[in-house]
């Protein structure tokens, strides 16, 4: 794990787009295309506006995947993820990628979702995963305790409160009760299997999770905790998500 702390979330963003970029360049020198998966919540805007400006990137021969959807949701929804990931990203690229695989979960065939996307992904492994933690220690919606050990790449999932609480706090919802209760979520070791994992997560609200991560046993009962494990995985904090850290790097 590489772990760097910066004062701010625009200097963190920026450094964490320029090192995710720096693993697509990779990959698009090396086999022609690149593989990205890509979180959408608040903690990732910063990062997603320095990517966008990152220079060099041919973006029309890069699929992009995104970590999770809420179960039904409308496509148009504004607290959406694939809504939102259109809206930040996807629209804003200086030209279309290759392919975009966004995640419905407003279907009643659940199954085809999963089953469809996991094709694509066979077809588009992953050479890069922007992803966050969550304040109860999630990995996409793979809230605690997570399935460390399941081959399938998206789950069903059952938010916790805590995690509810949380979108609620963010302001995508007016009420508790306005949060679902269930999403598609990638898996935790469909993350894994990325190349390289971006790991982007500023905010005091987020200080506790974080060190559960870095400094607390390996348990699915902090999920993101299993980052330890990765051979390329990159942290970037804030002087507020890294605070209650003992070991500064």
């Amino acid at each position: 794990m590489h772990v760097k702390i910066f004062s701010d979330k625009i200097s963190l963003g920026k450094a964490a787009a320029a090192t995710g970029a720096g693993y697509i360049r990779r990959a698009l020198a090396a086999k022609g295309s690149a593989n990205l998966v890509v979180a959408t919540a608040a903690s990732q805007f910063e990062l997603q506006d320095a990517l966008i400006a990152e220079p060099g990137i041919d973006w029309s021969k890069i699929t992009i995947f995104h970590l999770d959807e809420y179960i039904g949701l409308p496509a148009d929804h504004p607290a959406g993820f694939r809504f939102n990931l259109r809206k930040r990203l996807i629209d804003r690229l200086p030209c279309p990628p290759a392919h975009f695989f966004p995640v419905d979960g407003n279907t009643p065939d659940l199954k085809k979702v999963v089953a469809d996307l996991g094709r694509a992904l066979q077809e588009h492994p992953l050479d890069v995963g922007f992803i966050g933690i969550g304040e109860n220690g999630h990995i996409a919606f793979n809230d605690p305790p997570a399935d460390f050990d399941t081959d399938d790449p998206f789950l069903v999932i059952s938010l916790d409160e805590a995690c509810r609480r949380q979108q609620l706090g963010e302001g995508w919802f007016p009420t508790l009760a306005d949060v679902p209760k269930r999403a598609l979520s990638m898996s935790v070791p469909q993350i894994m299997s990325s190349a390289a994992i971006i790991n982007t997560v500023p905010d005091r609200r987020k200080a506790q999770a974080v060190k559960d991560a870095l400094e607390g046993p390996l348990t699915n009962l902090c999920p993101a905790s299993i980052l330890m494990t990765h051979p390329d995985c990159h942290t970037f904090l804030d002087q507020e998500s890294a605070s209650l850290l003992k070991r500064k790097p």
